[in-house]
């Protein structure tokens, strides 16, 4: 598979698109007045704790205050027994003092409330794993995690993970070993994908650059007030480097001289091997457009998506959940209706897959597939779904298709997909998707007409509509028109006006 990285960096905005077969599967983007605050840690002030909802609301020092889930907190031990010689009446057996947890920290067991870890004015650091989505705000964490290169370095856990992506078992052990050798007691790490090929120096590195991060993390904690930030992941172009920048990467592409300098000297630190396969793009077609880019972009907030056979996927997004409905559109197929049907799914497992990746769309996701009779067809279809998502780095959940056909899924949300990144609720409908039909308005123009004419006594009414519903008054609702000037001896002026939302209209009564 051929993997490049195009990035097209402007003062403005920063859009990173990963390309595999010269087709994009990911594009992240960053703009400078919304960048995303995942990754950053903060010193935040409780301000509400919700024991009903099992959670606690977070001052970080931003518009909205932060949500802070019981599973996510962690206390130190000193200050929970300070706390339970106030509260004698607490047993003190339904908390786990346990030594496998570094600095003194203690994790929730089951039975252990949010009330029990946290009181309103108390400081707490956090860590956000979600951006604020809609009207909700950041979702934070205690369980602080510092990516590099190969490394995820967890200082607050005594666990050591290996990538699933890496399956060899003993290469598996081989670095389990490695890092159990270099790890202080008391702390954790997983290993990245990246360092299946990386040697006991490289992993030395990068513990050694992560331990001195959390230390310098810790010095600036202790001595900040709340709320305040306390370390800011890097930008979006640094971490594409760290995150997706591989030997199994091509190319990687910049159209800026500044960002491909920065970039350069960032690779010679955490990848020098790599430093060859950095690109600065000086062609006179923008980077984007020559190889096609800013065509797919303009596709990804379309709701309907054509599927080569003729048929197509419709994709609608809510607060809570993503629905995706598949159906054989233009695709008559050539034998019989089941093959048909079975066709037009099996196309639309790899669309909603390469779509779910593109879009970043997270959450519950429901897909209505086309309904089949046949057992082997629908077992054929799961297995195709499970398999085309495994190219997604995003955590997925699938459970098998119910008796109408739908496939019940989850996928991990961290940040806003890219329709709400790209747009905005239409100032027209307010983000409903529909406004009043022509017909509907007419007709409530004459009930508020026929129900005001008692009131007014002069013999002209001048009337005032967006120039679609002028032109229904006039012809489709002409005989009603008529009919209402009749029942109400009102001269009726229809006057056209483009000023005018579709859904208003003005009317004034004269003597």
């Amino acid at each position: 598979m051929s993997t490049d990285i195009l990035i097209n960096a402007t003062s403005y905005e920063t859009r990173i698109a990963l390309v595999e077969n010269d087709h994009l599967v990911e594009l992240h983007i960053q703009r400078p007045s919304e960048k995303g605050l995942v990754g950053n840690i903060y010193k935040g002030r409780v301000v509400r704790v919700l024991p009903g909802m099992q959670a606690a609301f977070v001052n970080i020092g931003l518009d909205r205050t932060g949500f802070l889930y019981v599973d996510d907190v962690y206390i130190s031990m000193t200050e929970l027994e300070q706390r339970l010689l106030g509260q004698e009446q607490q047993p003190c057996g339904k908390y786990n003092f346990t030594s496998s947890v570094s600095d003194n920290e203690i994790r929730r067991i089951s039975g252990m409330n949010i009330e029990d870890l946290l009181r309103e004015g108390q400081d707490v650091t956090v860590q956000v794993g979600k951006d604020p989505i809609g009207t909700k705000g950041a979702r934070l964490t205690c369980h602080i995690t510092l990516p590099c290169r190969n490394l995820v370095f967890m200082p607050l856990t005594d666990h050591i993970g290996i990538s699933r992506k890496i399956e060899d078992e003993t290469l598996r052990q081989t670095l389990r070993e490695r890092i159990e050798k270099l790890r202080p007691a008391g702390t954790g790490f997983i290993v990245r994908t990246v360092a299946e090929y990386a040697d006991m120096e490289e992993l030395e590195a990068d513990m050694e650059f992560l331990l001195h991060l959390w230390d310098e993390i810790q010095d600036i904690n202790s001595s900040s007030s709340a709320p305040s930030l306390v370390y800011e992941d890097l930008d979006i172009t640094f971490r594409s480097v760290r995150d997706l920048f591989t030997a199994d990467v091509n190319t990687l592409v910049v159209d800026d001289k500044e960002t491909y300098e920065n970039l350069l000297n960032f690779i010679k630190i955490f990848a020098p091997d790599l430093q060859h396969q950095i690109v600065f793009y000086q062609e006179i077609a923008p980077l984007f457009e020559a190889h096609g880019i800013e065509i797919e972009i303009s596709r990804v907030i379309e709701k309907k998506v054509w599927l080569r056979s003729g048929g197509y996927i419709i994709i609608e997004t809510t607060e809570a959940l993503t629905v995706i409905d598949v159906n054989t559109g233009r695709f008559v197929g050539k034998n019989d209706l089941e093959e048909t049907i079975f066709k037009t799914n099996m196309e639309a497992v790899k669309e909603i897959a390469y779509q779910l990746r593109l879009r970043n769309i997270g959450g519950i996701i429901i897909i209505d597939f086309i309904d089949m009779d046949d057992e082997l067809h629908r077992e054929e279809l799961f297995t195709s779904f499970k398999e085309a998502v495994k190219k997604d780095k995003s955590r997925i959940n699938i459970l098998k298709l119910t008796e109408f056909g739908l496939v019940q899924m989850t996928r991990k949300r961290s940040c806003e997909n890219l329709k709400q990144l790209l747009c905005e609720p239409c100032h027209y409908c307010a983000g409903e998707g529909t406004l009043k039909s022509r017909r509907t308005i007419c007709y409530e123009i004459f009930r508020k007409i026929s129900r005001e004419t008692l009131r007014h006594k002069g013999n002209t009414l001048t009337l005032k509509v967006h120039p679609r519903i002028a032109d229904m008054l006039l012809k489709e609702e002409e005989h009603v028109t008529l009919e209402l000037e009749r029942n109400t001896r009102k001269l009726l002026t229809i006057i056209p006006d483009n000023n005018l939302h579709i859904e208003k209209y003005e009317i004034s009564w004269k003597n």
